[in-house]
């Protein structure tokens, strides 16, 4: 199964001459490597770290590398899809052609065979073979016309299809006009137009197909040079980018070099050697370097040891200084911890005797706020006495206030019985006067009158005794009403004595208080003595650790030697 063609030999053409442009467009891209680009990428690494340094070099390398990589790629694939053109393109025409000549020869000599047999058997079996022939010359004409449309085919190729197509159409009509002729039996006529008319044209045809085939070895040895250019091409771009490879390798393979030790300061080994000198404590060594240079990694190791070689010093005559301060700190800190101790021992018994200070207030209170109690309820007895003896001179009033009204009731009865005493007396005299026939009446008078004088007694003790009772009551109220405002006396000094042992009662609340806020700022106080006290242990242990640790300092510092040619900071 063939696979459509894909570009004429134009285009073919065409194409190249791209490539051409393409590939001379790479090598203006490539000579945008100017020494100037080299030197802005040697002032980049200069900026840059050893780390980026190594990475650019190594990146640029690579992608250098990938871009030839990338170069050979596409010029690989752009003459794998040339071949695949001239393959698919200029051979398929080139074989159709063939076949289409073939099936011409086949259908001329089947009509020429068709005119020369004698029997029905052969006749028919020519017959057969010519139209199978024409066909097939059909079948390969129409798709040779197909190949010869296609954008790949040459004019020239165009052409001569076209040729070989009108001179087919004529040729065809002849082939099939002869073979009906013969098959009809006239074969005198068929061969006069064999002779006269088919051959001519099978020449023609036979000369456009020489021509066809000529086109197709043009568009062969065309697509050839092409390919040599191209490959021309290709090899040169692959050269120069081989070579810029090598050139910006070697660059920046320099420049990393030359950063690196301008970095350093010094050979990796030299730099080595004095930093290990300067490990093993050795600080009289004095370091090779430029007078200019100040920023690489052996002018700091420089000044590193001229440091070192300040701060041993100092640590050396400040080492004994330290040590001695520290005992002098252990030894005051020794005496404030026995100042302290003492203290704490006062603030025990301050603490105690607070303690007992307050249980005394506590009790005084306790016994103030039960005076208050009971005086409250004093007051609340006193109020209800009071309340009592009012009443009582109420009911001693009311008593005197009936003693009255009985008073009165007695004069009532007095006045009634000297009335019916004198209503007996009439009565009496009444009776003398009537003699016999009043006696009995007199009688009763006399009955009447004895009563009246008795009531009239009687009342006159009842009032006697009414007015002693009065006088008796009124006293008593008296009395009473004396006894209400001496209560009223008792319970207003009965609310002030309670008013003033609730104050005292307050007081004494209030002093539990305070002594109870001492009570705990005394405790607090003696808690943070005893922190005091262990700090102030912990930092004689600790000035004498101090001391300890500055002898061992002046031990240590022994290791360097700094005495002799001393190292300057350049």
């Amino acid at each position: 199964m063939k696979t459509p063609p894909r570009g004429d030999s134009g285009n073919l053409a065409t194409s190249g001459h791209k490539t051409v442009l393409a590939d001379k467009h790479l090598l203006t891209d490539q000579s945008a490597w100017s020494p100037g680009s080299l030197f802005i990428f040697g002032d980049t690494m200069n900026k840059a770290g050893i780390k980026l340094q190594l990475w650019l070099g190594y990146g640029l390398v690579t992608g250098l590398l990938l871009l030839i990589a990338a170069l050979a790629i596409v010029s690989l694939a752009k003459q794998k899809h040339e071949f695949d053109q001239f393959v698919d393109g200029n051979h398929a025409r080139a074989q159709m052609g063939n076949q289409l000549l073939h099936a011409i020869d086949a259908r001329a000599i089947a009509a020429r065979n068709l005119v020369l047999v004698t029997t029905e058997a052969d006749r028919d079996k020519e017959k057969t073979a010519v139209l199978r022939a024409h066909a097939a010359v059909l079948a390969s004409l129409q798709e040779l016309e197909k190949l010869a449309i296609h954008p790949d085919a040459s004019e020239g190729v165009r052409v001569q299809v076209q040729k070989i197509g009108s001179i087919e159409k004529q040729y065809g009509k002849v082939a099939l006009t002869i073979v009906q002729l013969a098959l009809d039996g006239d074969k005198d006529a068929a061969t006069a137009m064999l002779v006269e008319q088919c051959r001519p044209l099978l020449a023609a045809l036979a000369g456009a197909a020489d021509e066809f085939d000529n086109a197709v070895k043009n568009e062969s040895l065309q697509a050839t040079r092409d390919a040599d250019a191209r490959y021309v091409t290709t090899r040169n771009s692959l050269i120069l980018a081989s070579v810029l490879t090598c050139l910006v390798s070697i660059a920046a393979g320099v420049l990393i070099s030359r950063h690196t030790l301008k970095t350093l300061g010094s050979e990796p080994a030299v730099l080595k050697a004095a930093v290990a000198r300067i490990a093993d404590g050795d600080l009289r060594g004095q370091l090779e370097k430029d007078a200019f240079d100040t920023s690489s990694v052996l002018a700091a190791v420089d000044r590193m040891q001229y440091a070192l070689i300040s701060v041993v010093s100092s640590v050396r005559d400040n080492s004994l200084a330290v040590a001695t301060a520290a005992a002098e700190i252990s030894a005051g800190n020794n005496d404030l911890s026995q100042r302290t101790e003492q203290q704490a021992s006062s603030l025990e018994e301050t603490a105690s005797s607070v303690e007992e200070l307050a249980t005394t207030l506590r009790q005084n209170a306790a016994h103030a706020l039960r005076a208050n109690k009971e005086a409250h309820a004093a007051s609340d007895v006193a109020s209800k006495g009071g309340q009592l003896v009012a009443e009582v001179a109420d009911t001693m009033q009311s008593i005197n206030t009936a003693s009255q009204q009985i008073a009165r009731i007695t004069g009532v009865i007095d006045s009634i019985a000297f009335q019916t005493n004198i209503l007996a007396l009439n009565a009496a005299v009444e009776a003398a006067r009537a003699g016999e026939q009043g006696r009995g009446f007199a009688v009763v008078a006399g009955e009447v009158r004895n009563l009246a004088q008795r009531s009239a007694a009687a009342s006159k003790e009842i009032k006697a005794l009414i007015d002693n009772s009065a006088e008796r009551v009124r006293l008593d109220s008296e009395l009473a009403t004396k006894a209400g405002a001496t209560m009223t006396e008792v319970v207003d000094s009965v609310r002030l004595v309670s008013g003033l042992i609730g104050e005292i009662s307050d007081a004494s609340q209030e002093q539990m208080l305070g002594i109870e806020h001492i009570n705990r700022a005394i405790t607090e106080i003696d808690d943070v003595t005893q922190q005091n006290a262990a700090l102030v242990e912990q930092a004689a242990a600790s000035a004498s650790s101090l001391h300890q640790q500055a002898d061992e300092l002046v031990q240590v510092v022994e290791i360097f030697r700094i005495t002799g040619n001393g190292a300057t900071a350049g």
